[in-house]
């Protein structure tokens, strides 16, 4: 569940709704800088059962922006694609010294497959194929992106965002996603943790027999 309000309080609302019916709940962009670290330390202590991701687009010195994340909490924190592939090394490695994991994005990056490679390679616990909200709203889906990393089968685990709404889960699951972020589906609805738990339950009842999102629910246990 993507978390993307400048509103502290409104966020830590929107939070205790969905948490019992999410794996991870994601601190997005624009939120953890208008909020900063407090909003980190307060989901970690008041949601001890979902995974944190923090969305920071680390763009430059890795290790250095995202250890204090870490240390306060965070599962997951976020790396361009984009960046210097020493700085997605740093990133790397103090999700390694943390026992966590880093994320790289994928968003604007021209040679998608070629990136996904390398820093495969560097050992990246995810890759994130992301389609922003501007390219949203310029008509563009993740699905094709999607596609060509999921085939590349270099055995790193796959999210997708960017626009994904319960009639879209299962294309996404079958595409390869193991990872599926919602944000706007969830909260955009007269009811939030309902929609929540539609989009859980059509994610994993779409692999029911033991794929990815079996595989998922086990990894967050």
């Amino acid at each position: 569940m993507a978390l993307d309000s400048l509103d502290f309080d409104a966020t830590v609302a929107l939070a205790t709704k969905v948490a019992p019916h999410v794996d991870i709940l994601e601190i997005g962009t624009p939120c953890i800088k208008y909020n900063g670290i407090k909003l980190l330390q307060t989901l970690r202590a008041k949601f001890p059962n979902n995974k944190i991701l923090v969305d920071l687009k680390t763009m430059d010195a890795g290790y250095y922006e995202a250890e204090p994340f870490y240390k306060a909490g965070a599962d997951i924190c976020t790396v361009l694609g984009t960046a210097d592939i020493g700085t997605i090394k740093g990133v790397i490695d103090v999700a390694n010294k943390y026992g966590k994991e880093a994320q790289v994005d994928l968003i604007n990056v021209a040679d998608k497959a070629a990136r996904t490679k390398e820093v495969a390679k560097l050992g990246a616990h995810i890759i994130g194929v992301h389609t922003g909200l501007d390219q949203q709203a310029a008509g563009q889906t993740p699905f094709a992106d999607l596609g060509l990393v999921s085939g590349l089968n270099l055995g790193v685990k796959v999210s997708v965002a960017g626009g994904i709404k319960p009639a879209t889960v299962k294309q996404v699951v079958d595409a390869g996603a193991s990872i599926v972020v919602a944000g706007a589906a969830i909260y955009g609805a007269a009811d939030p943790a309902a929609a929540a738990a539609e989009i859980s339950g059509l994610a994993k009842g779409s692999t029911a027999s033991g794929g990815v999102f079996g595989w998922l629910k086990k990894l967050f246990s």
